[in-house]
C-alpha cells in the first residue's frame, strides 16, 4: 500500500518563465475564437435553394441585382425544404413594381387548408431607383430580367438574385462551350505539369 502511494507522488514541475505562460494563455484564448471565426466564414456562404442553370447557358448576363421576395408562410417553409423550380421563369416591371412570374414553389404538406398557389405572381422588393434603371434597360431591344437563384441570407430572409440579360445566339453558345473546354484542358495539363 505504501509503495502505491509513492508511485502516485510526482515531484513539482520547475517554474516556467512568465513569457511562456502568457503565450500559452493567449493560445488558449485565441484557438476557440479562431475556430468560431472559421465557422462563421463558412456560414457566410449562401447555399442556394434553387438555381436557374439554363439562364447561365442561354443568356449573356449584363448586370446583377439582389431583391427580396414577398412570400406567404407556407411558401417560406417550402423554400426551406428546397422545393422550388426557376426554369422558364422571368421578372417584369408593371406600374412601378417588379413582379416574378413563372416560379413554381411546391405546396407545403403541413399547411392544410392555408395552402398557397404554386405558380402565382410574386412581388419583388427593390428600391425605386433600381426599378427605374431596370425598366429603362427592359425598354431597350433584346434585354430581359432573368431570375438566377433563390437563397436565404444571414438574417434568414428569402432573397433572389436577378440579372439583366441578353439572349445568346446559337454560335455564342458554341463559342462559350469551346472556351470552357479549352480552359478545362489547360487546367488539366497544368495539374499534370505540377505533379
Amino acid at each position: 500500500m505504501q509503495q502505491h502511494k509513492a508511485a502516485l507522488f510526482c515531484p513539482p514541475e520547475p517554474p516556467r518563465p512568465a513569457r511562456l505562460l502568457q503565450n500559452e494563455l493567449a493560445i488558449a484564448i485565441m484557438e476557440p475564437m479562431a475556430a468560431k471565426a472559421h465557422k462563421d466564414k463558412n456560414k457566410d456562404k449562401q447555399d442556394p435553394v434553387a438555381v436557374n442553370k439554363k439562364a447561365y447557358r442561354n443568356f449573356e448576363l449584363v448586370e446583377n441585382f439582389e431583391a427580396g421576395i414577398e412570400l406567404l408562410g407556407s411558401e417560406v417553409k417550402s423554400l426551406r425544404a428546397a422545393a422550388a423550380d426557376l426554369t422558364g421563369s422571368y421578372a417584369r416591371v408593371d406600374s412601378g413594381q417588379c413582379w416574378l412570374v413563372g416560379v413554381q414553389i411546391a405546396p407545403y404538406q403541413q399547411a392544410g387548408s392555408r395552402q398557397h398557389e404554386p405558380a402565382r405572381k410574386r412581388k419583388l422588393l427593390l428600391h425605386k431607383a433600381e426599378i427605374h434603371r431596370i425598366r429603362i434597360k427592359l425598354e431597350q431591344r433584346g434585354f430581359t430580367l432573368v431570375p438566377l437563384r433563390i437563397y436565404f441570407n444571414k438574417k434568414g430572409l428569402a432573397k433572389m438574385e436577378l440579372a439583366l440579360a441578353r439572349g445568346k445566339r446559337q454560335y455564342d453558345k458554341r463559342e462559350t462551350i469551346t472556351k470552357r473546354d479549352q480552359r478545362r484542358d489547360m487546367d488539366r495539363d497544368m495539374k499534370r505539369y505540377r505533379k
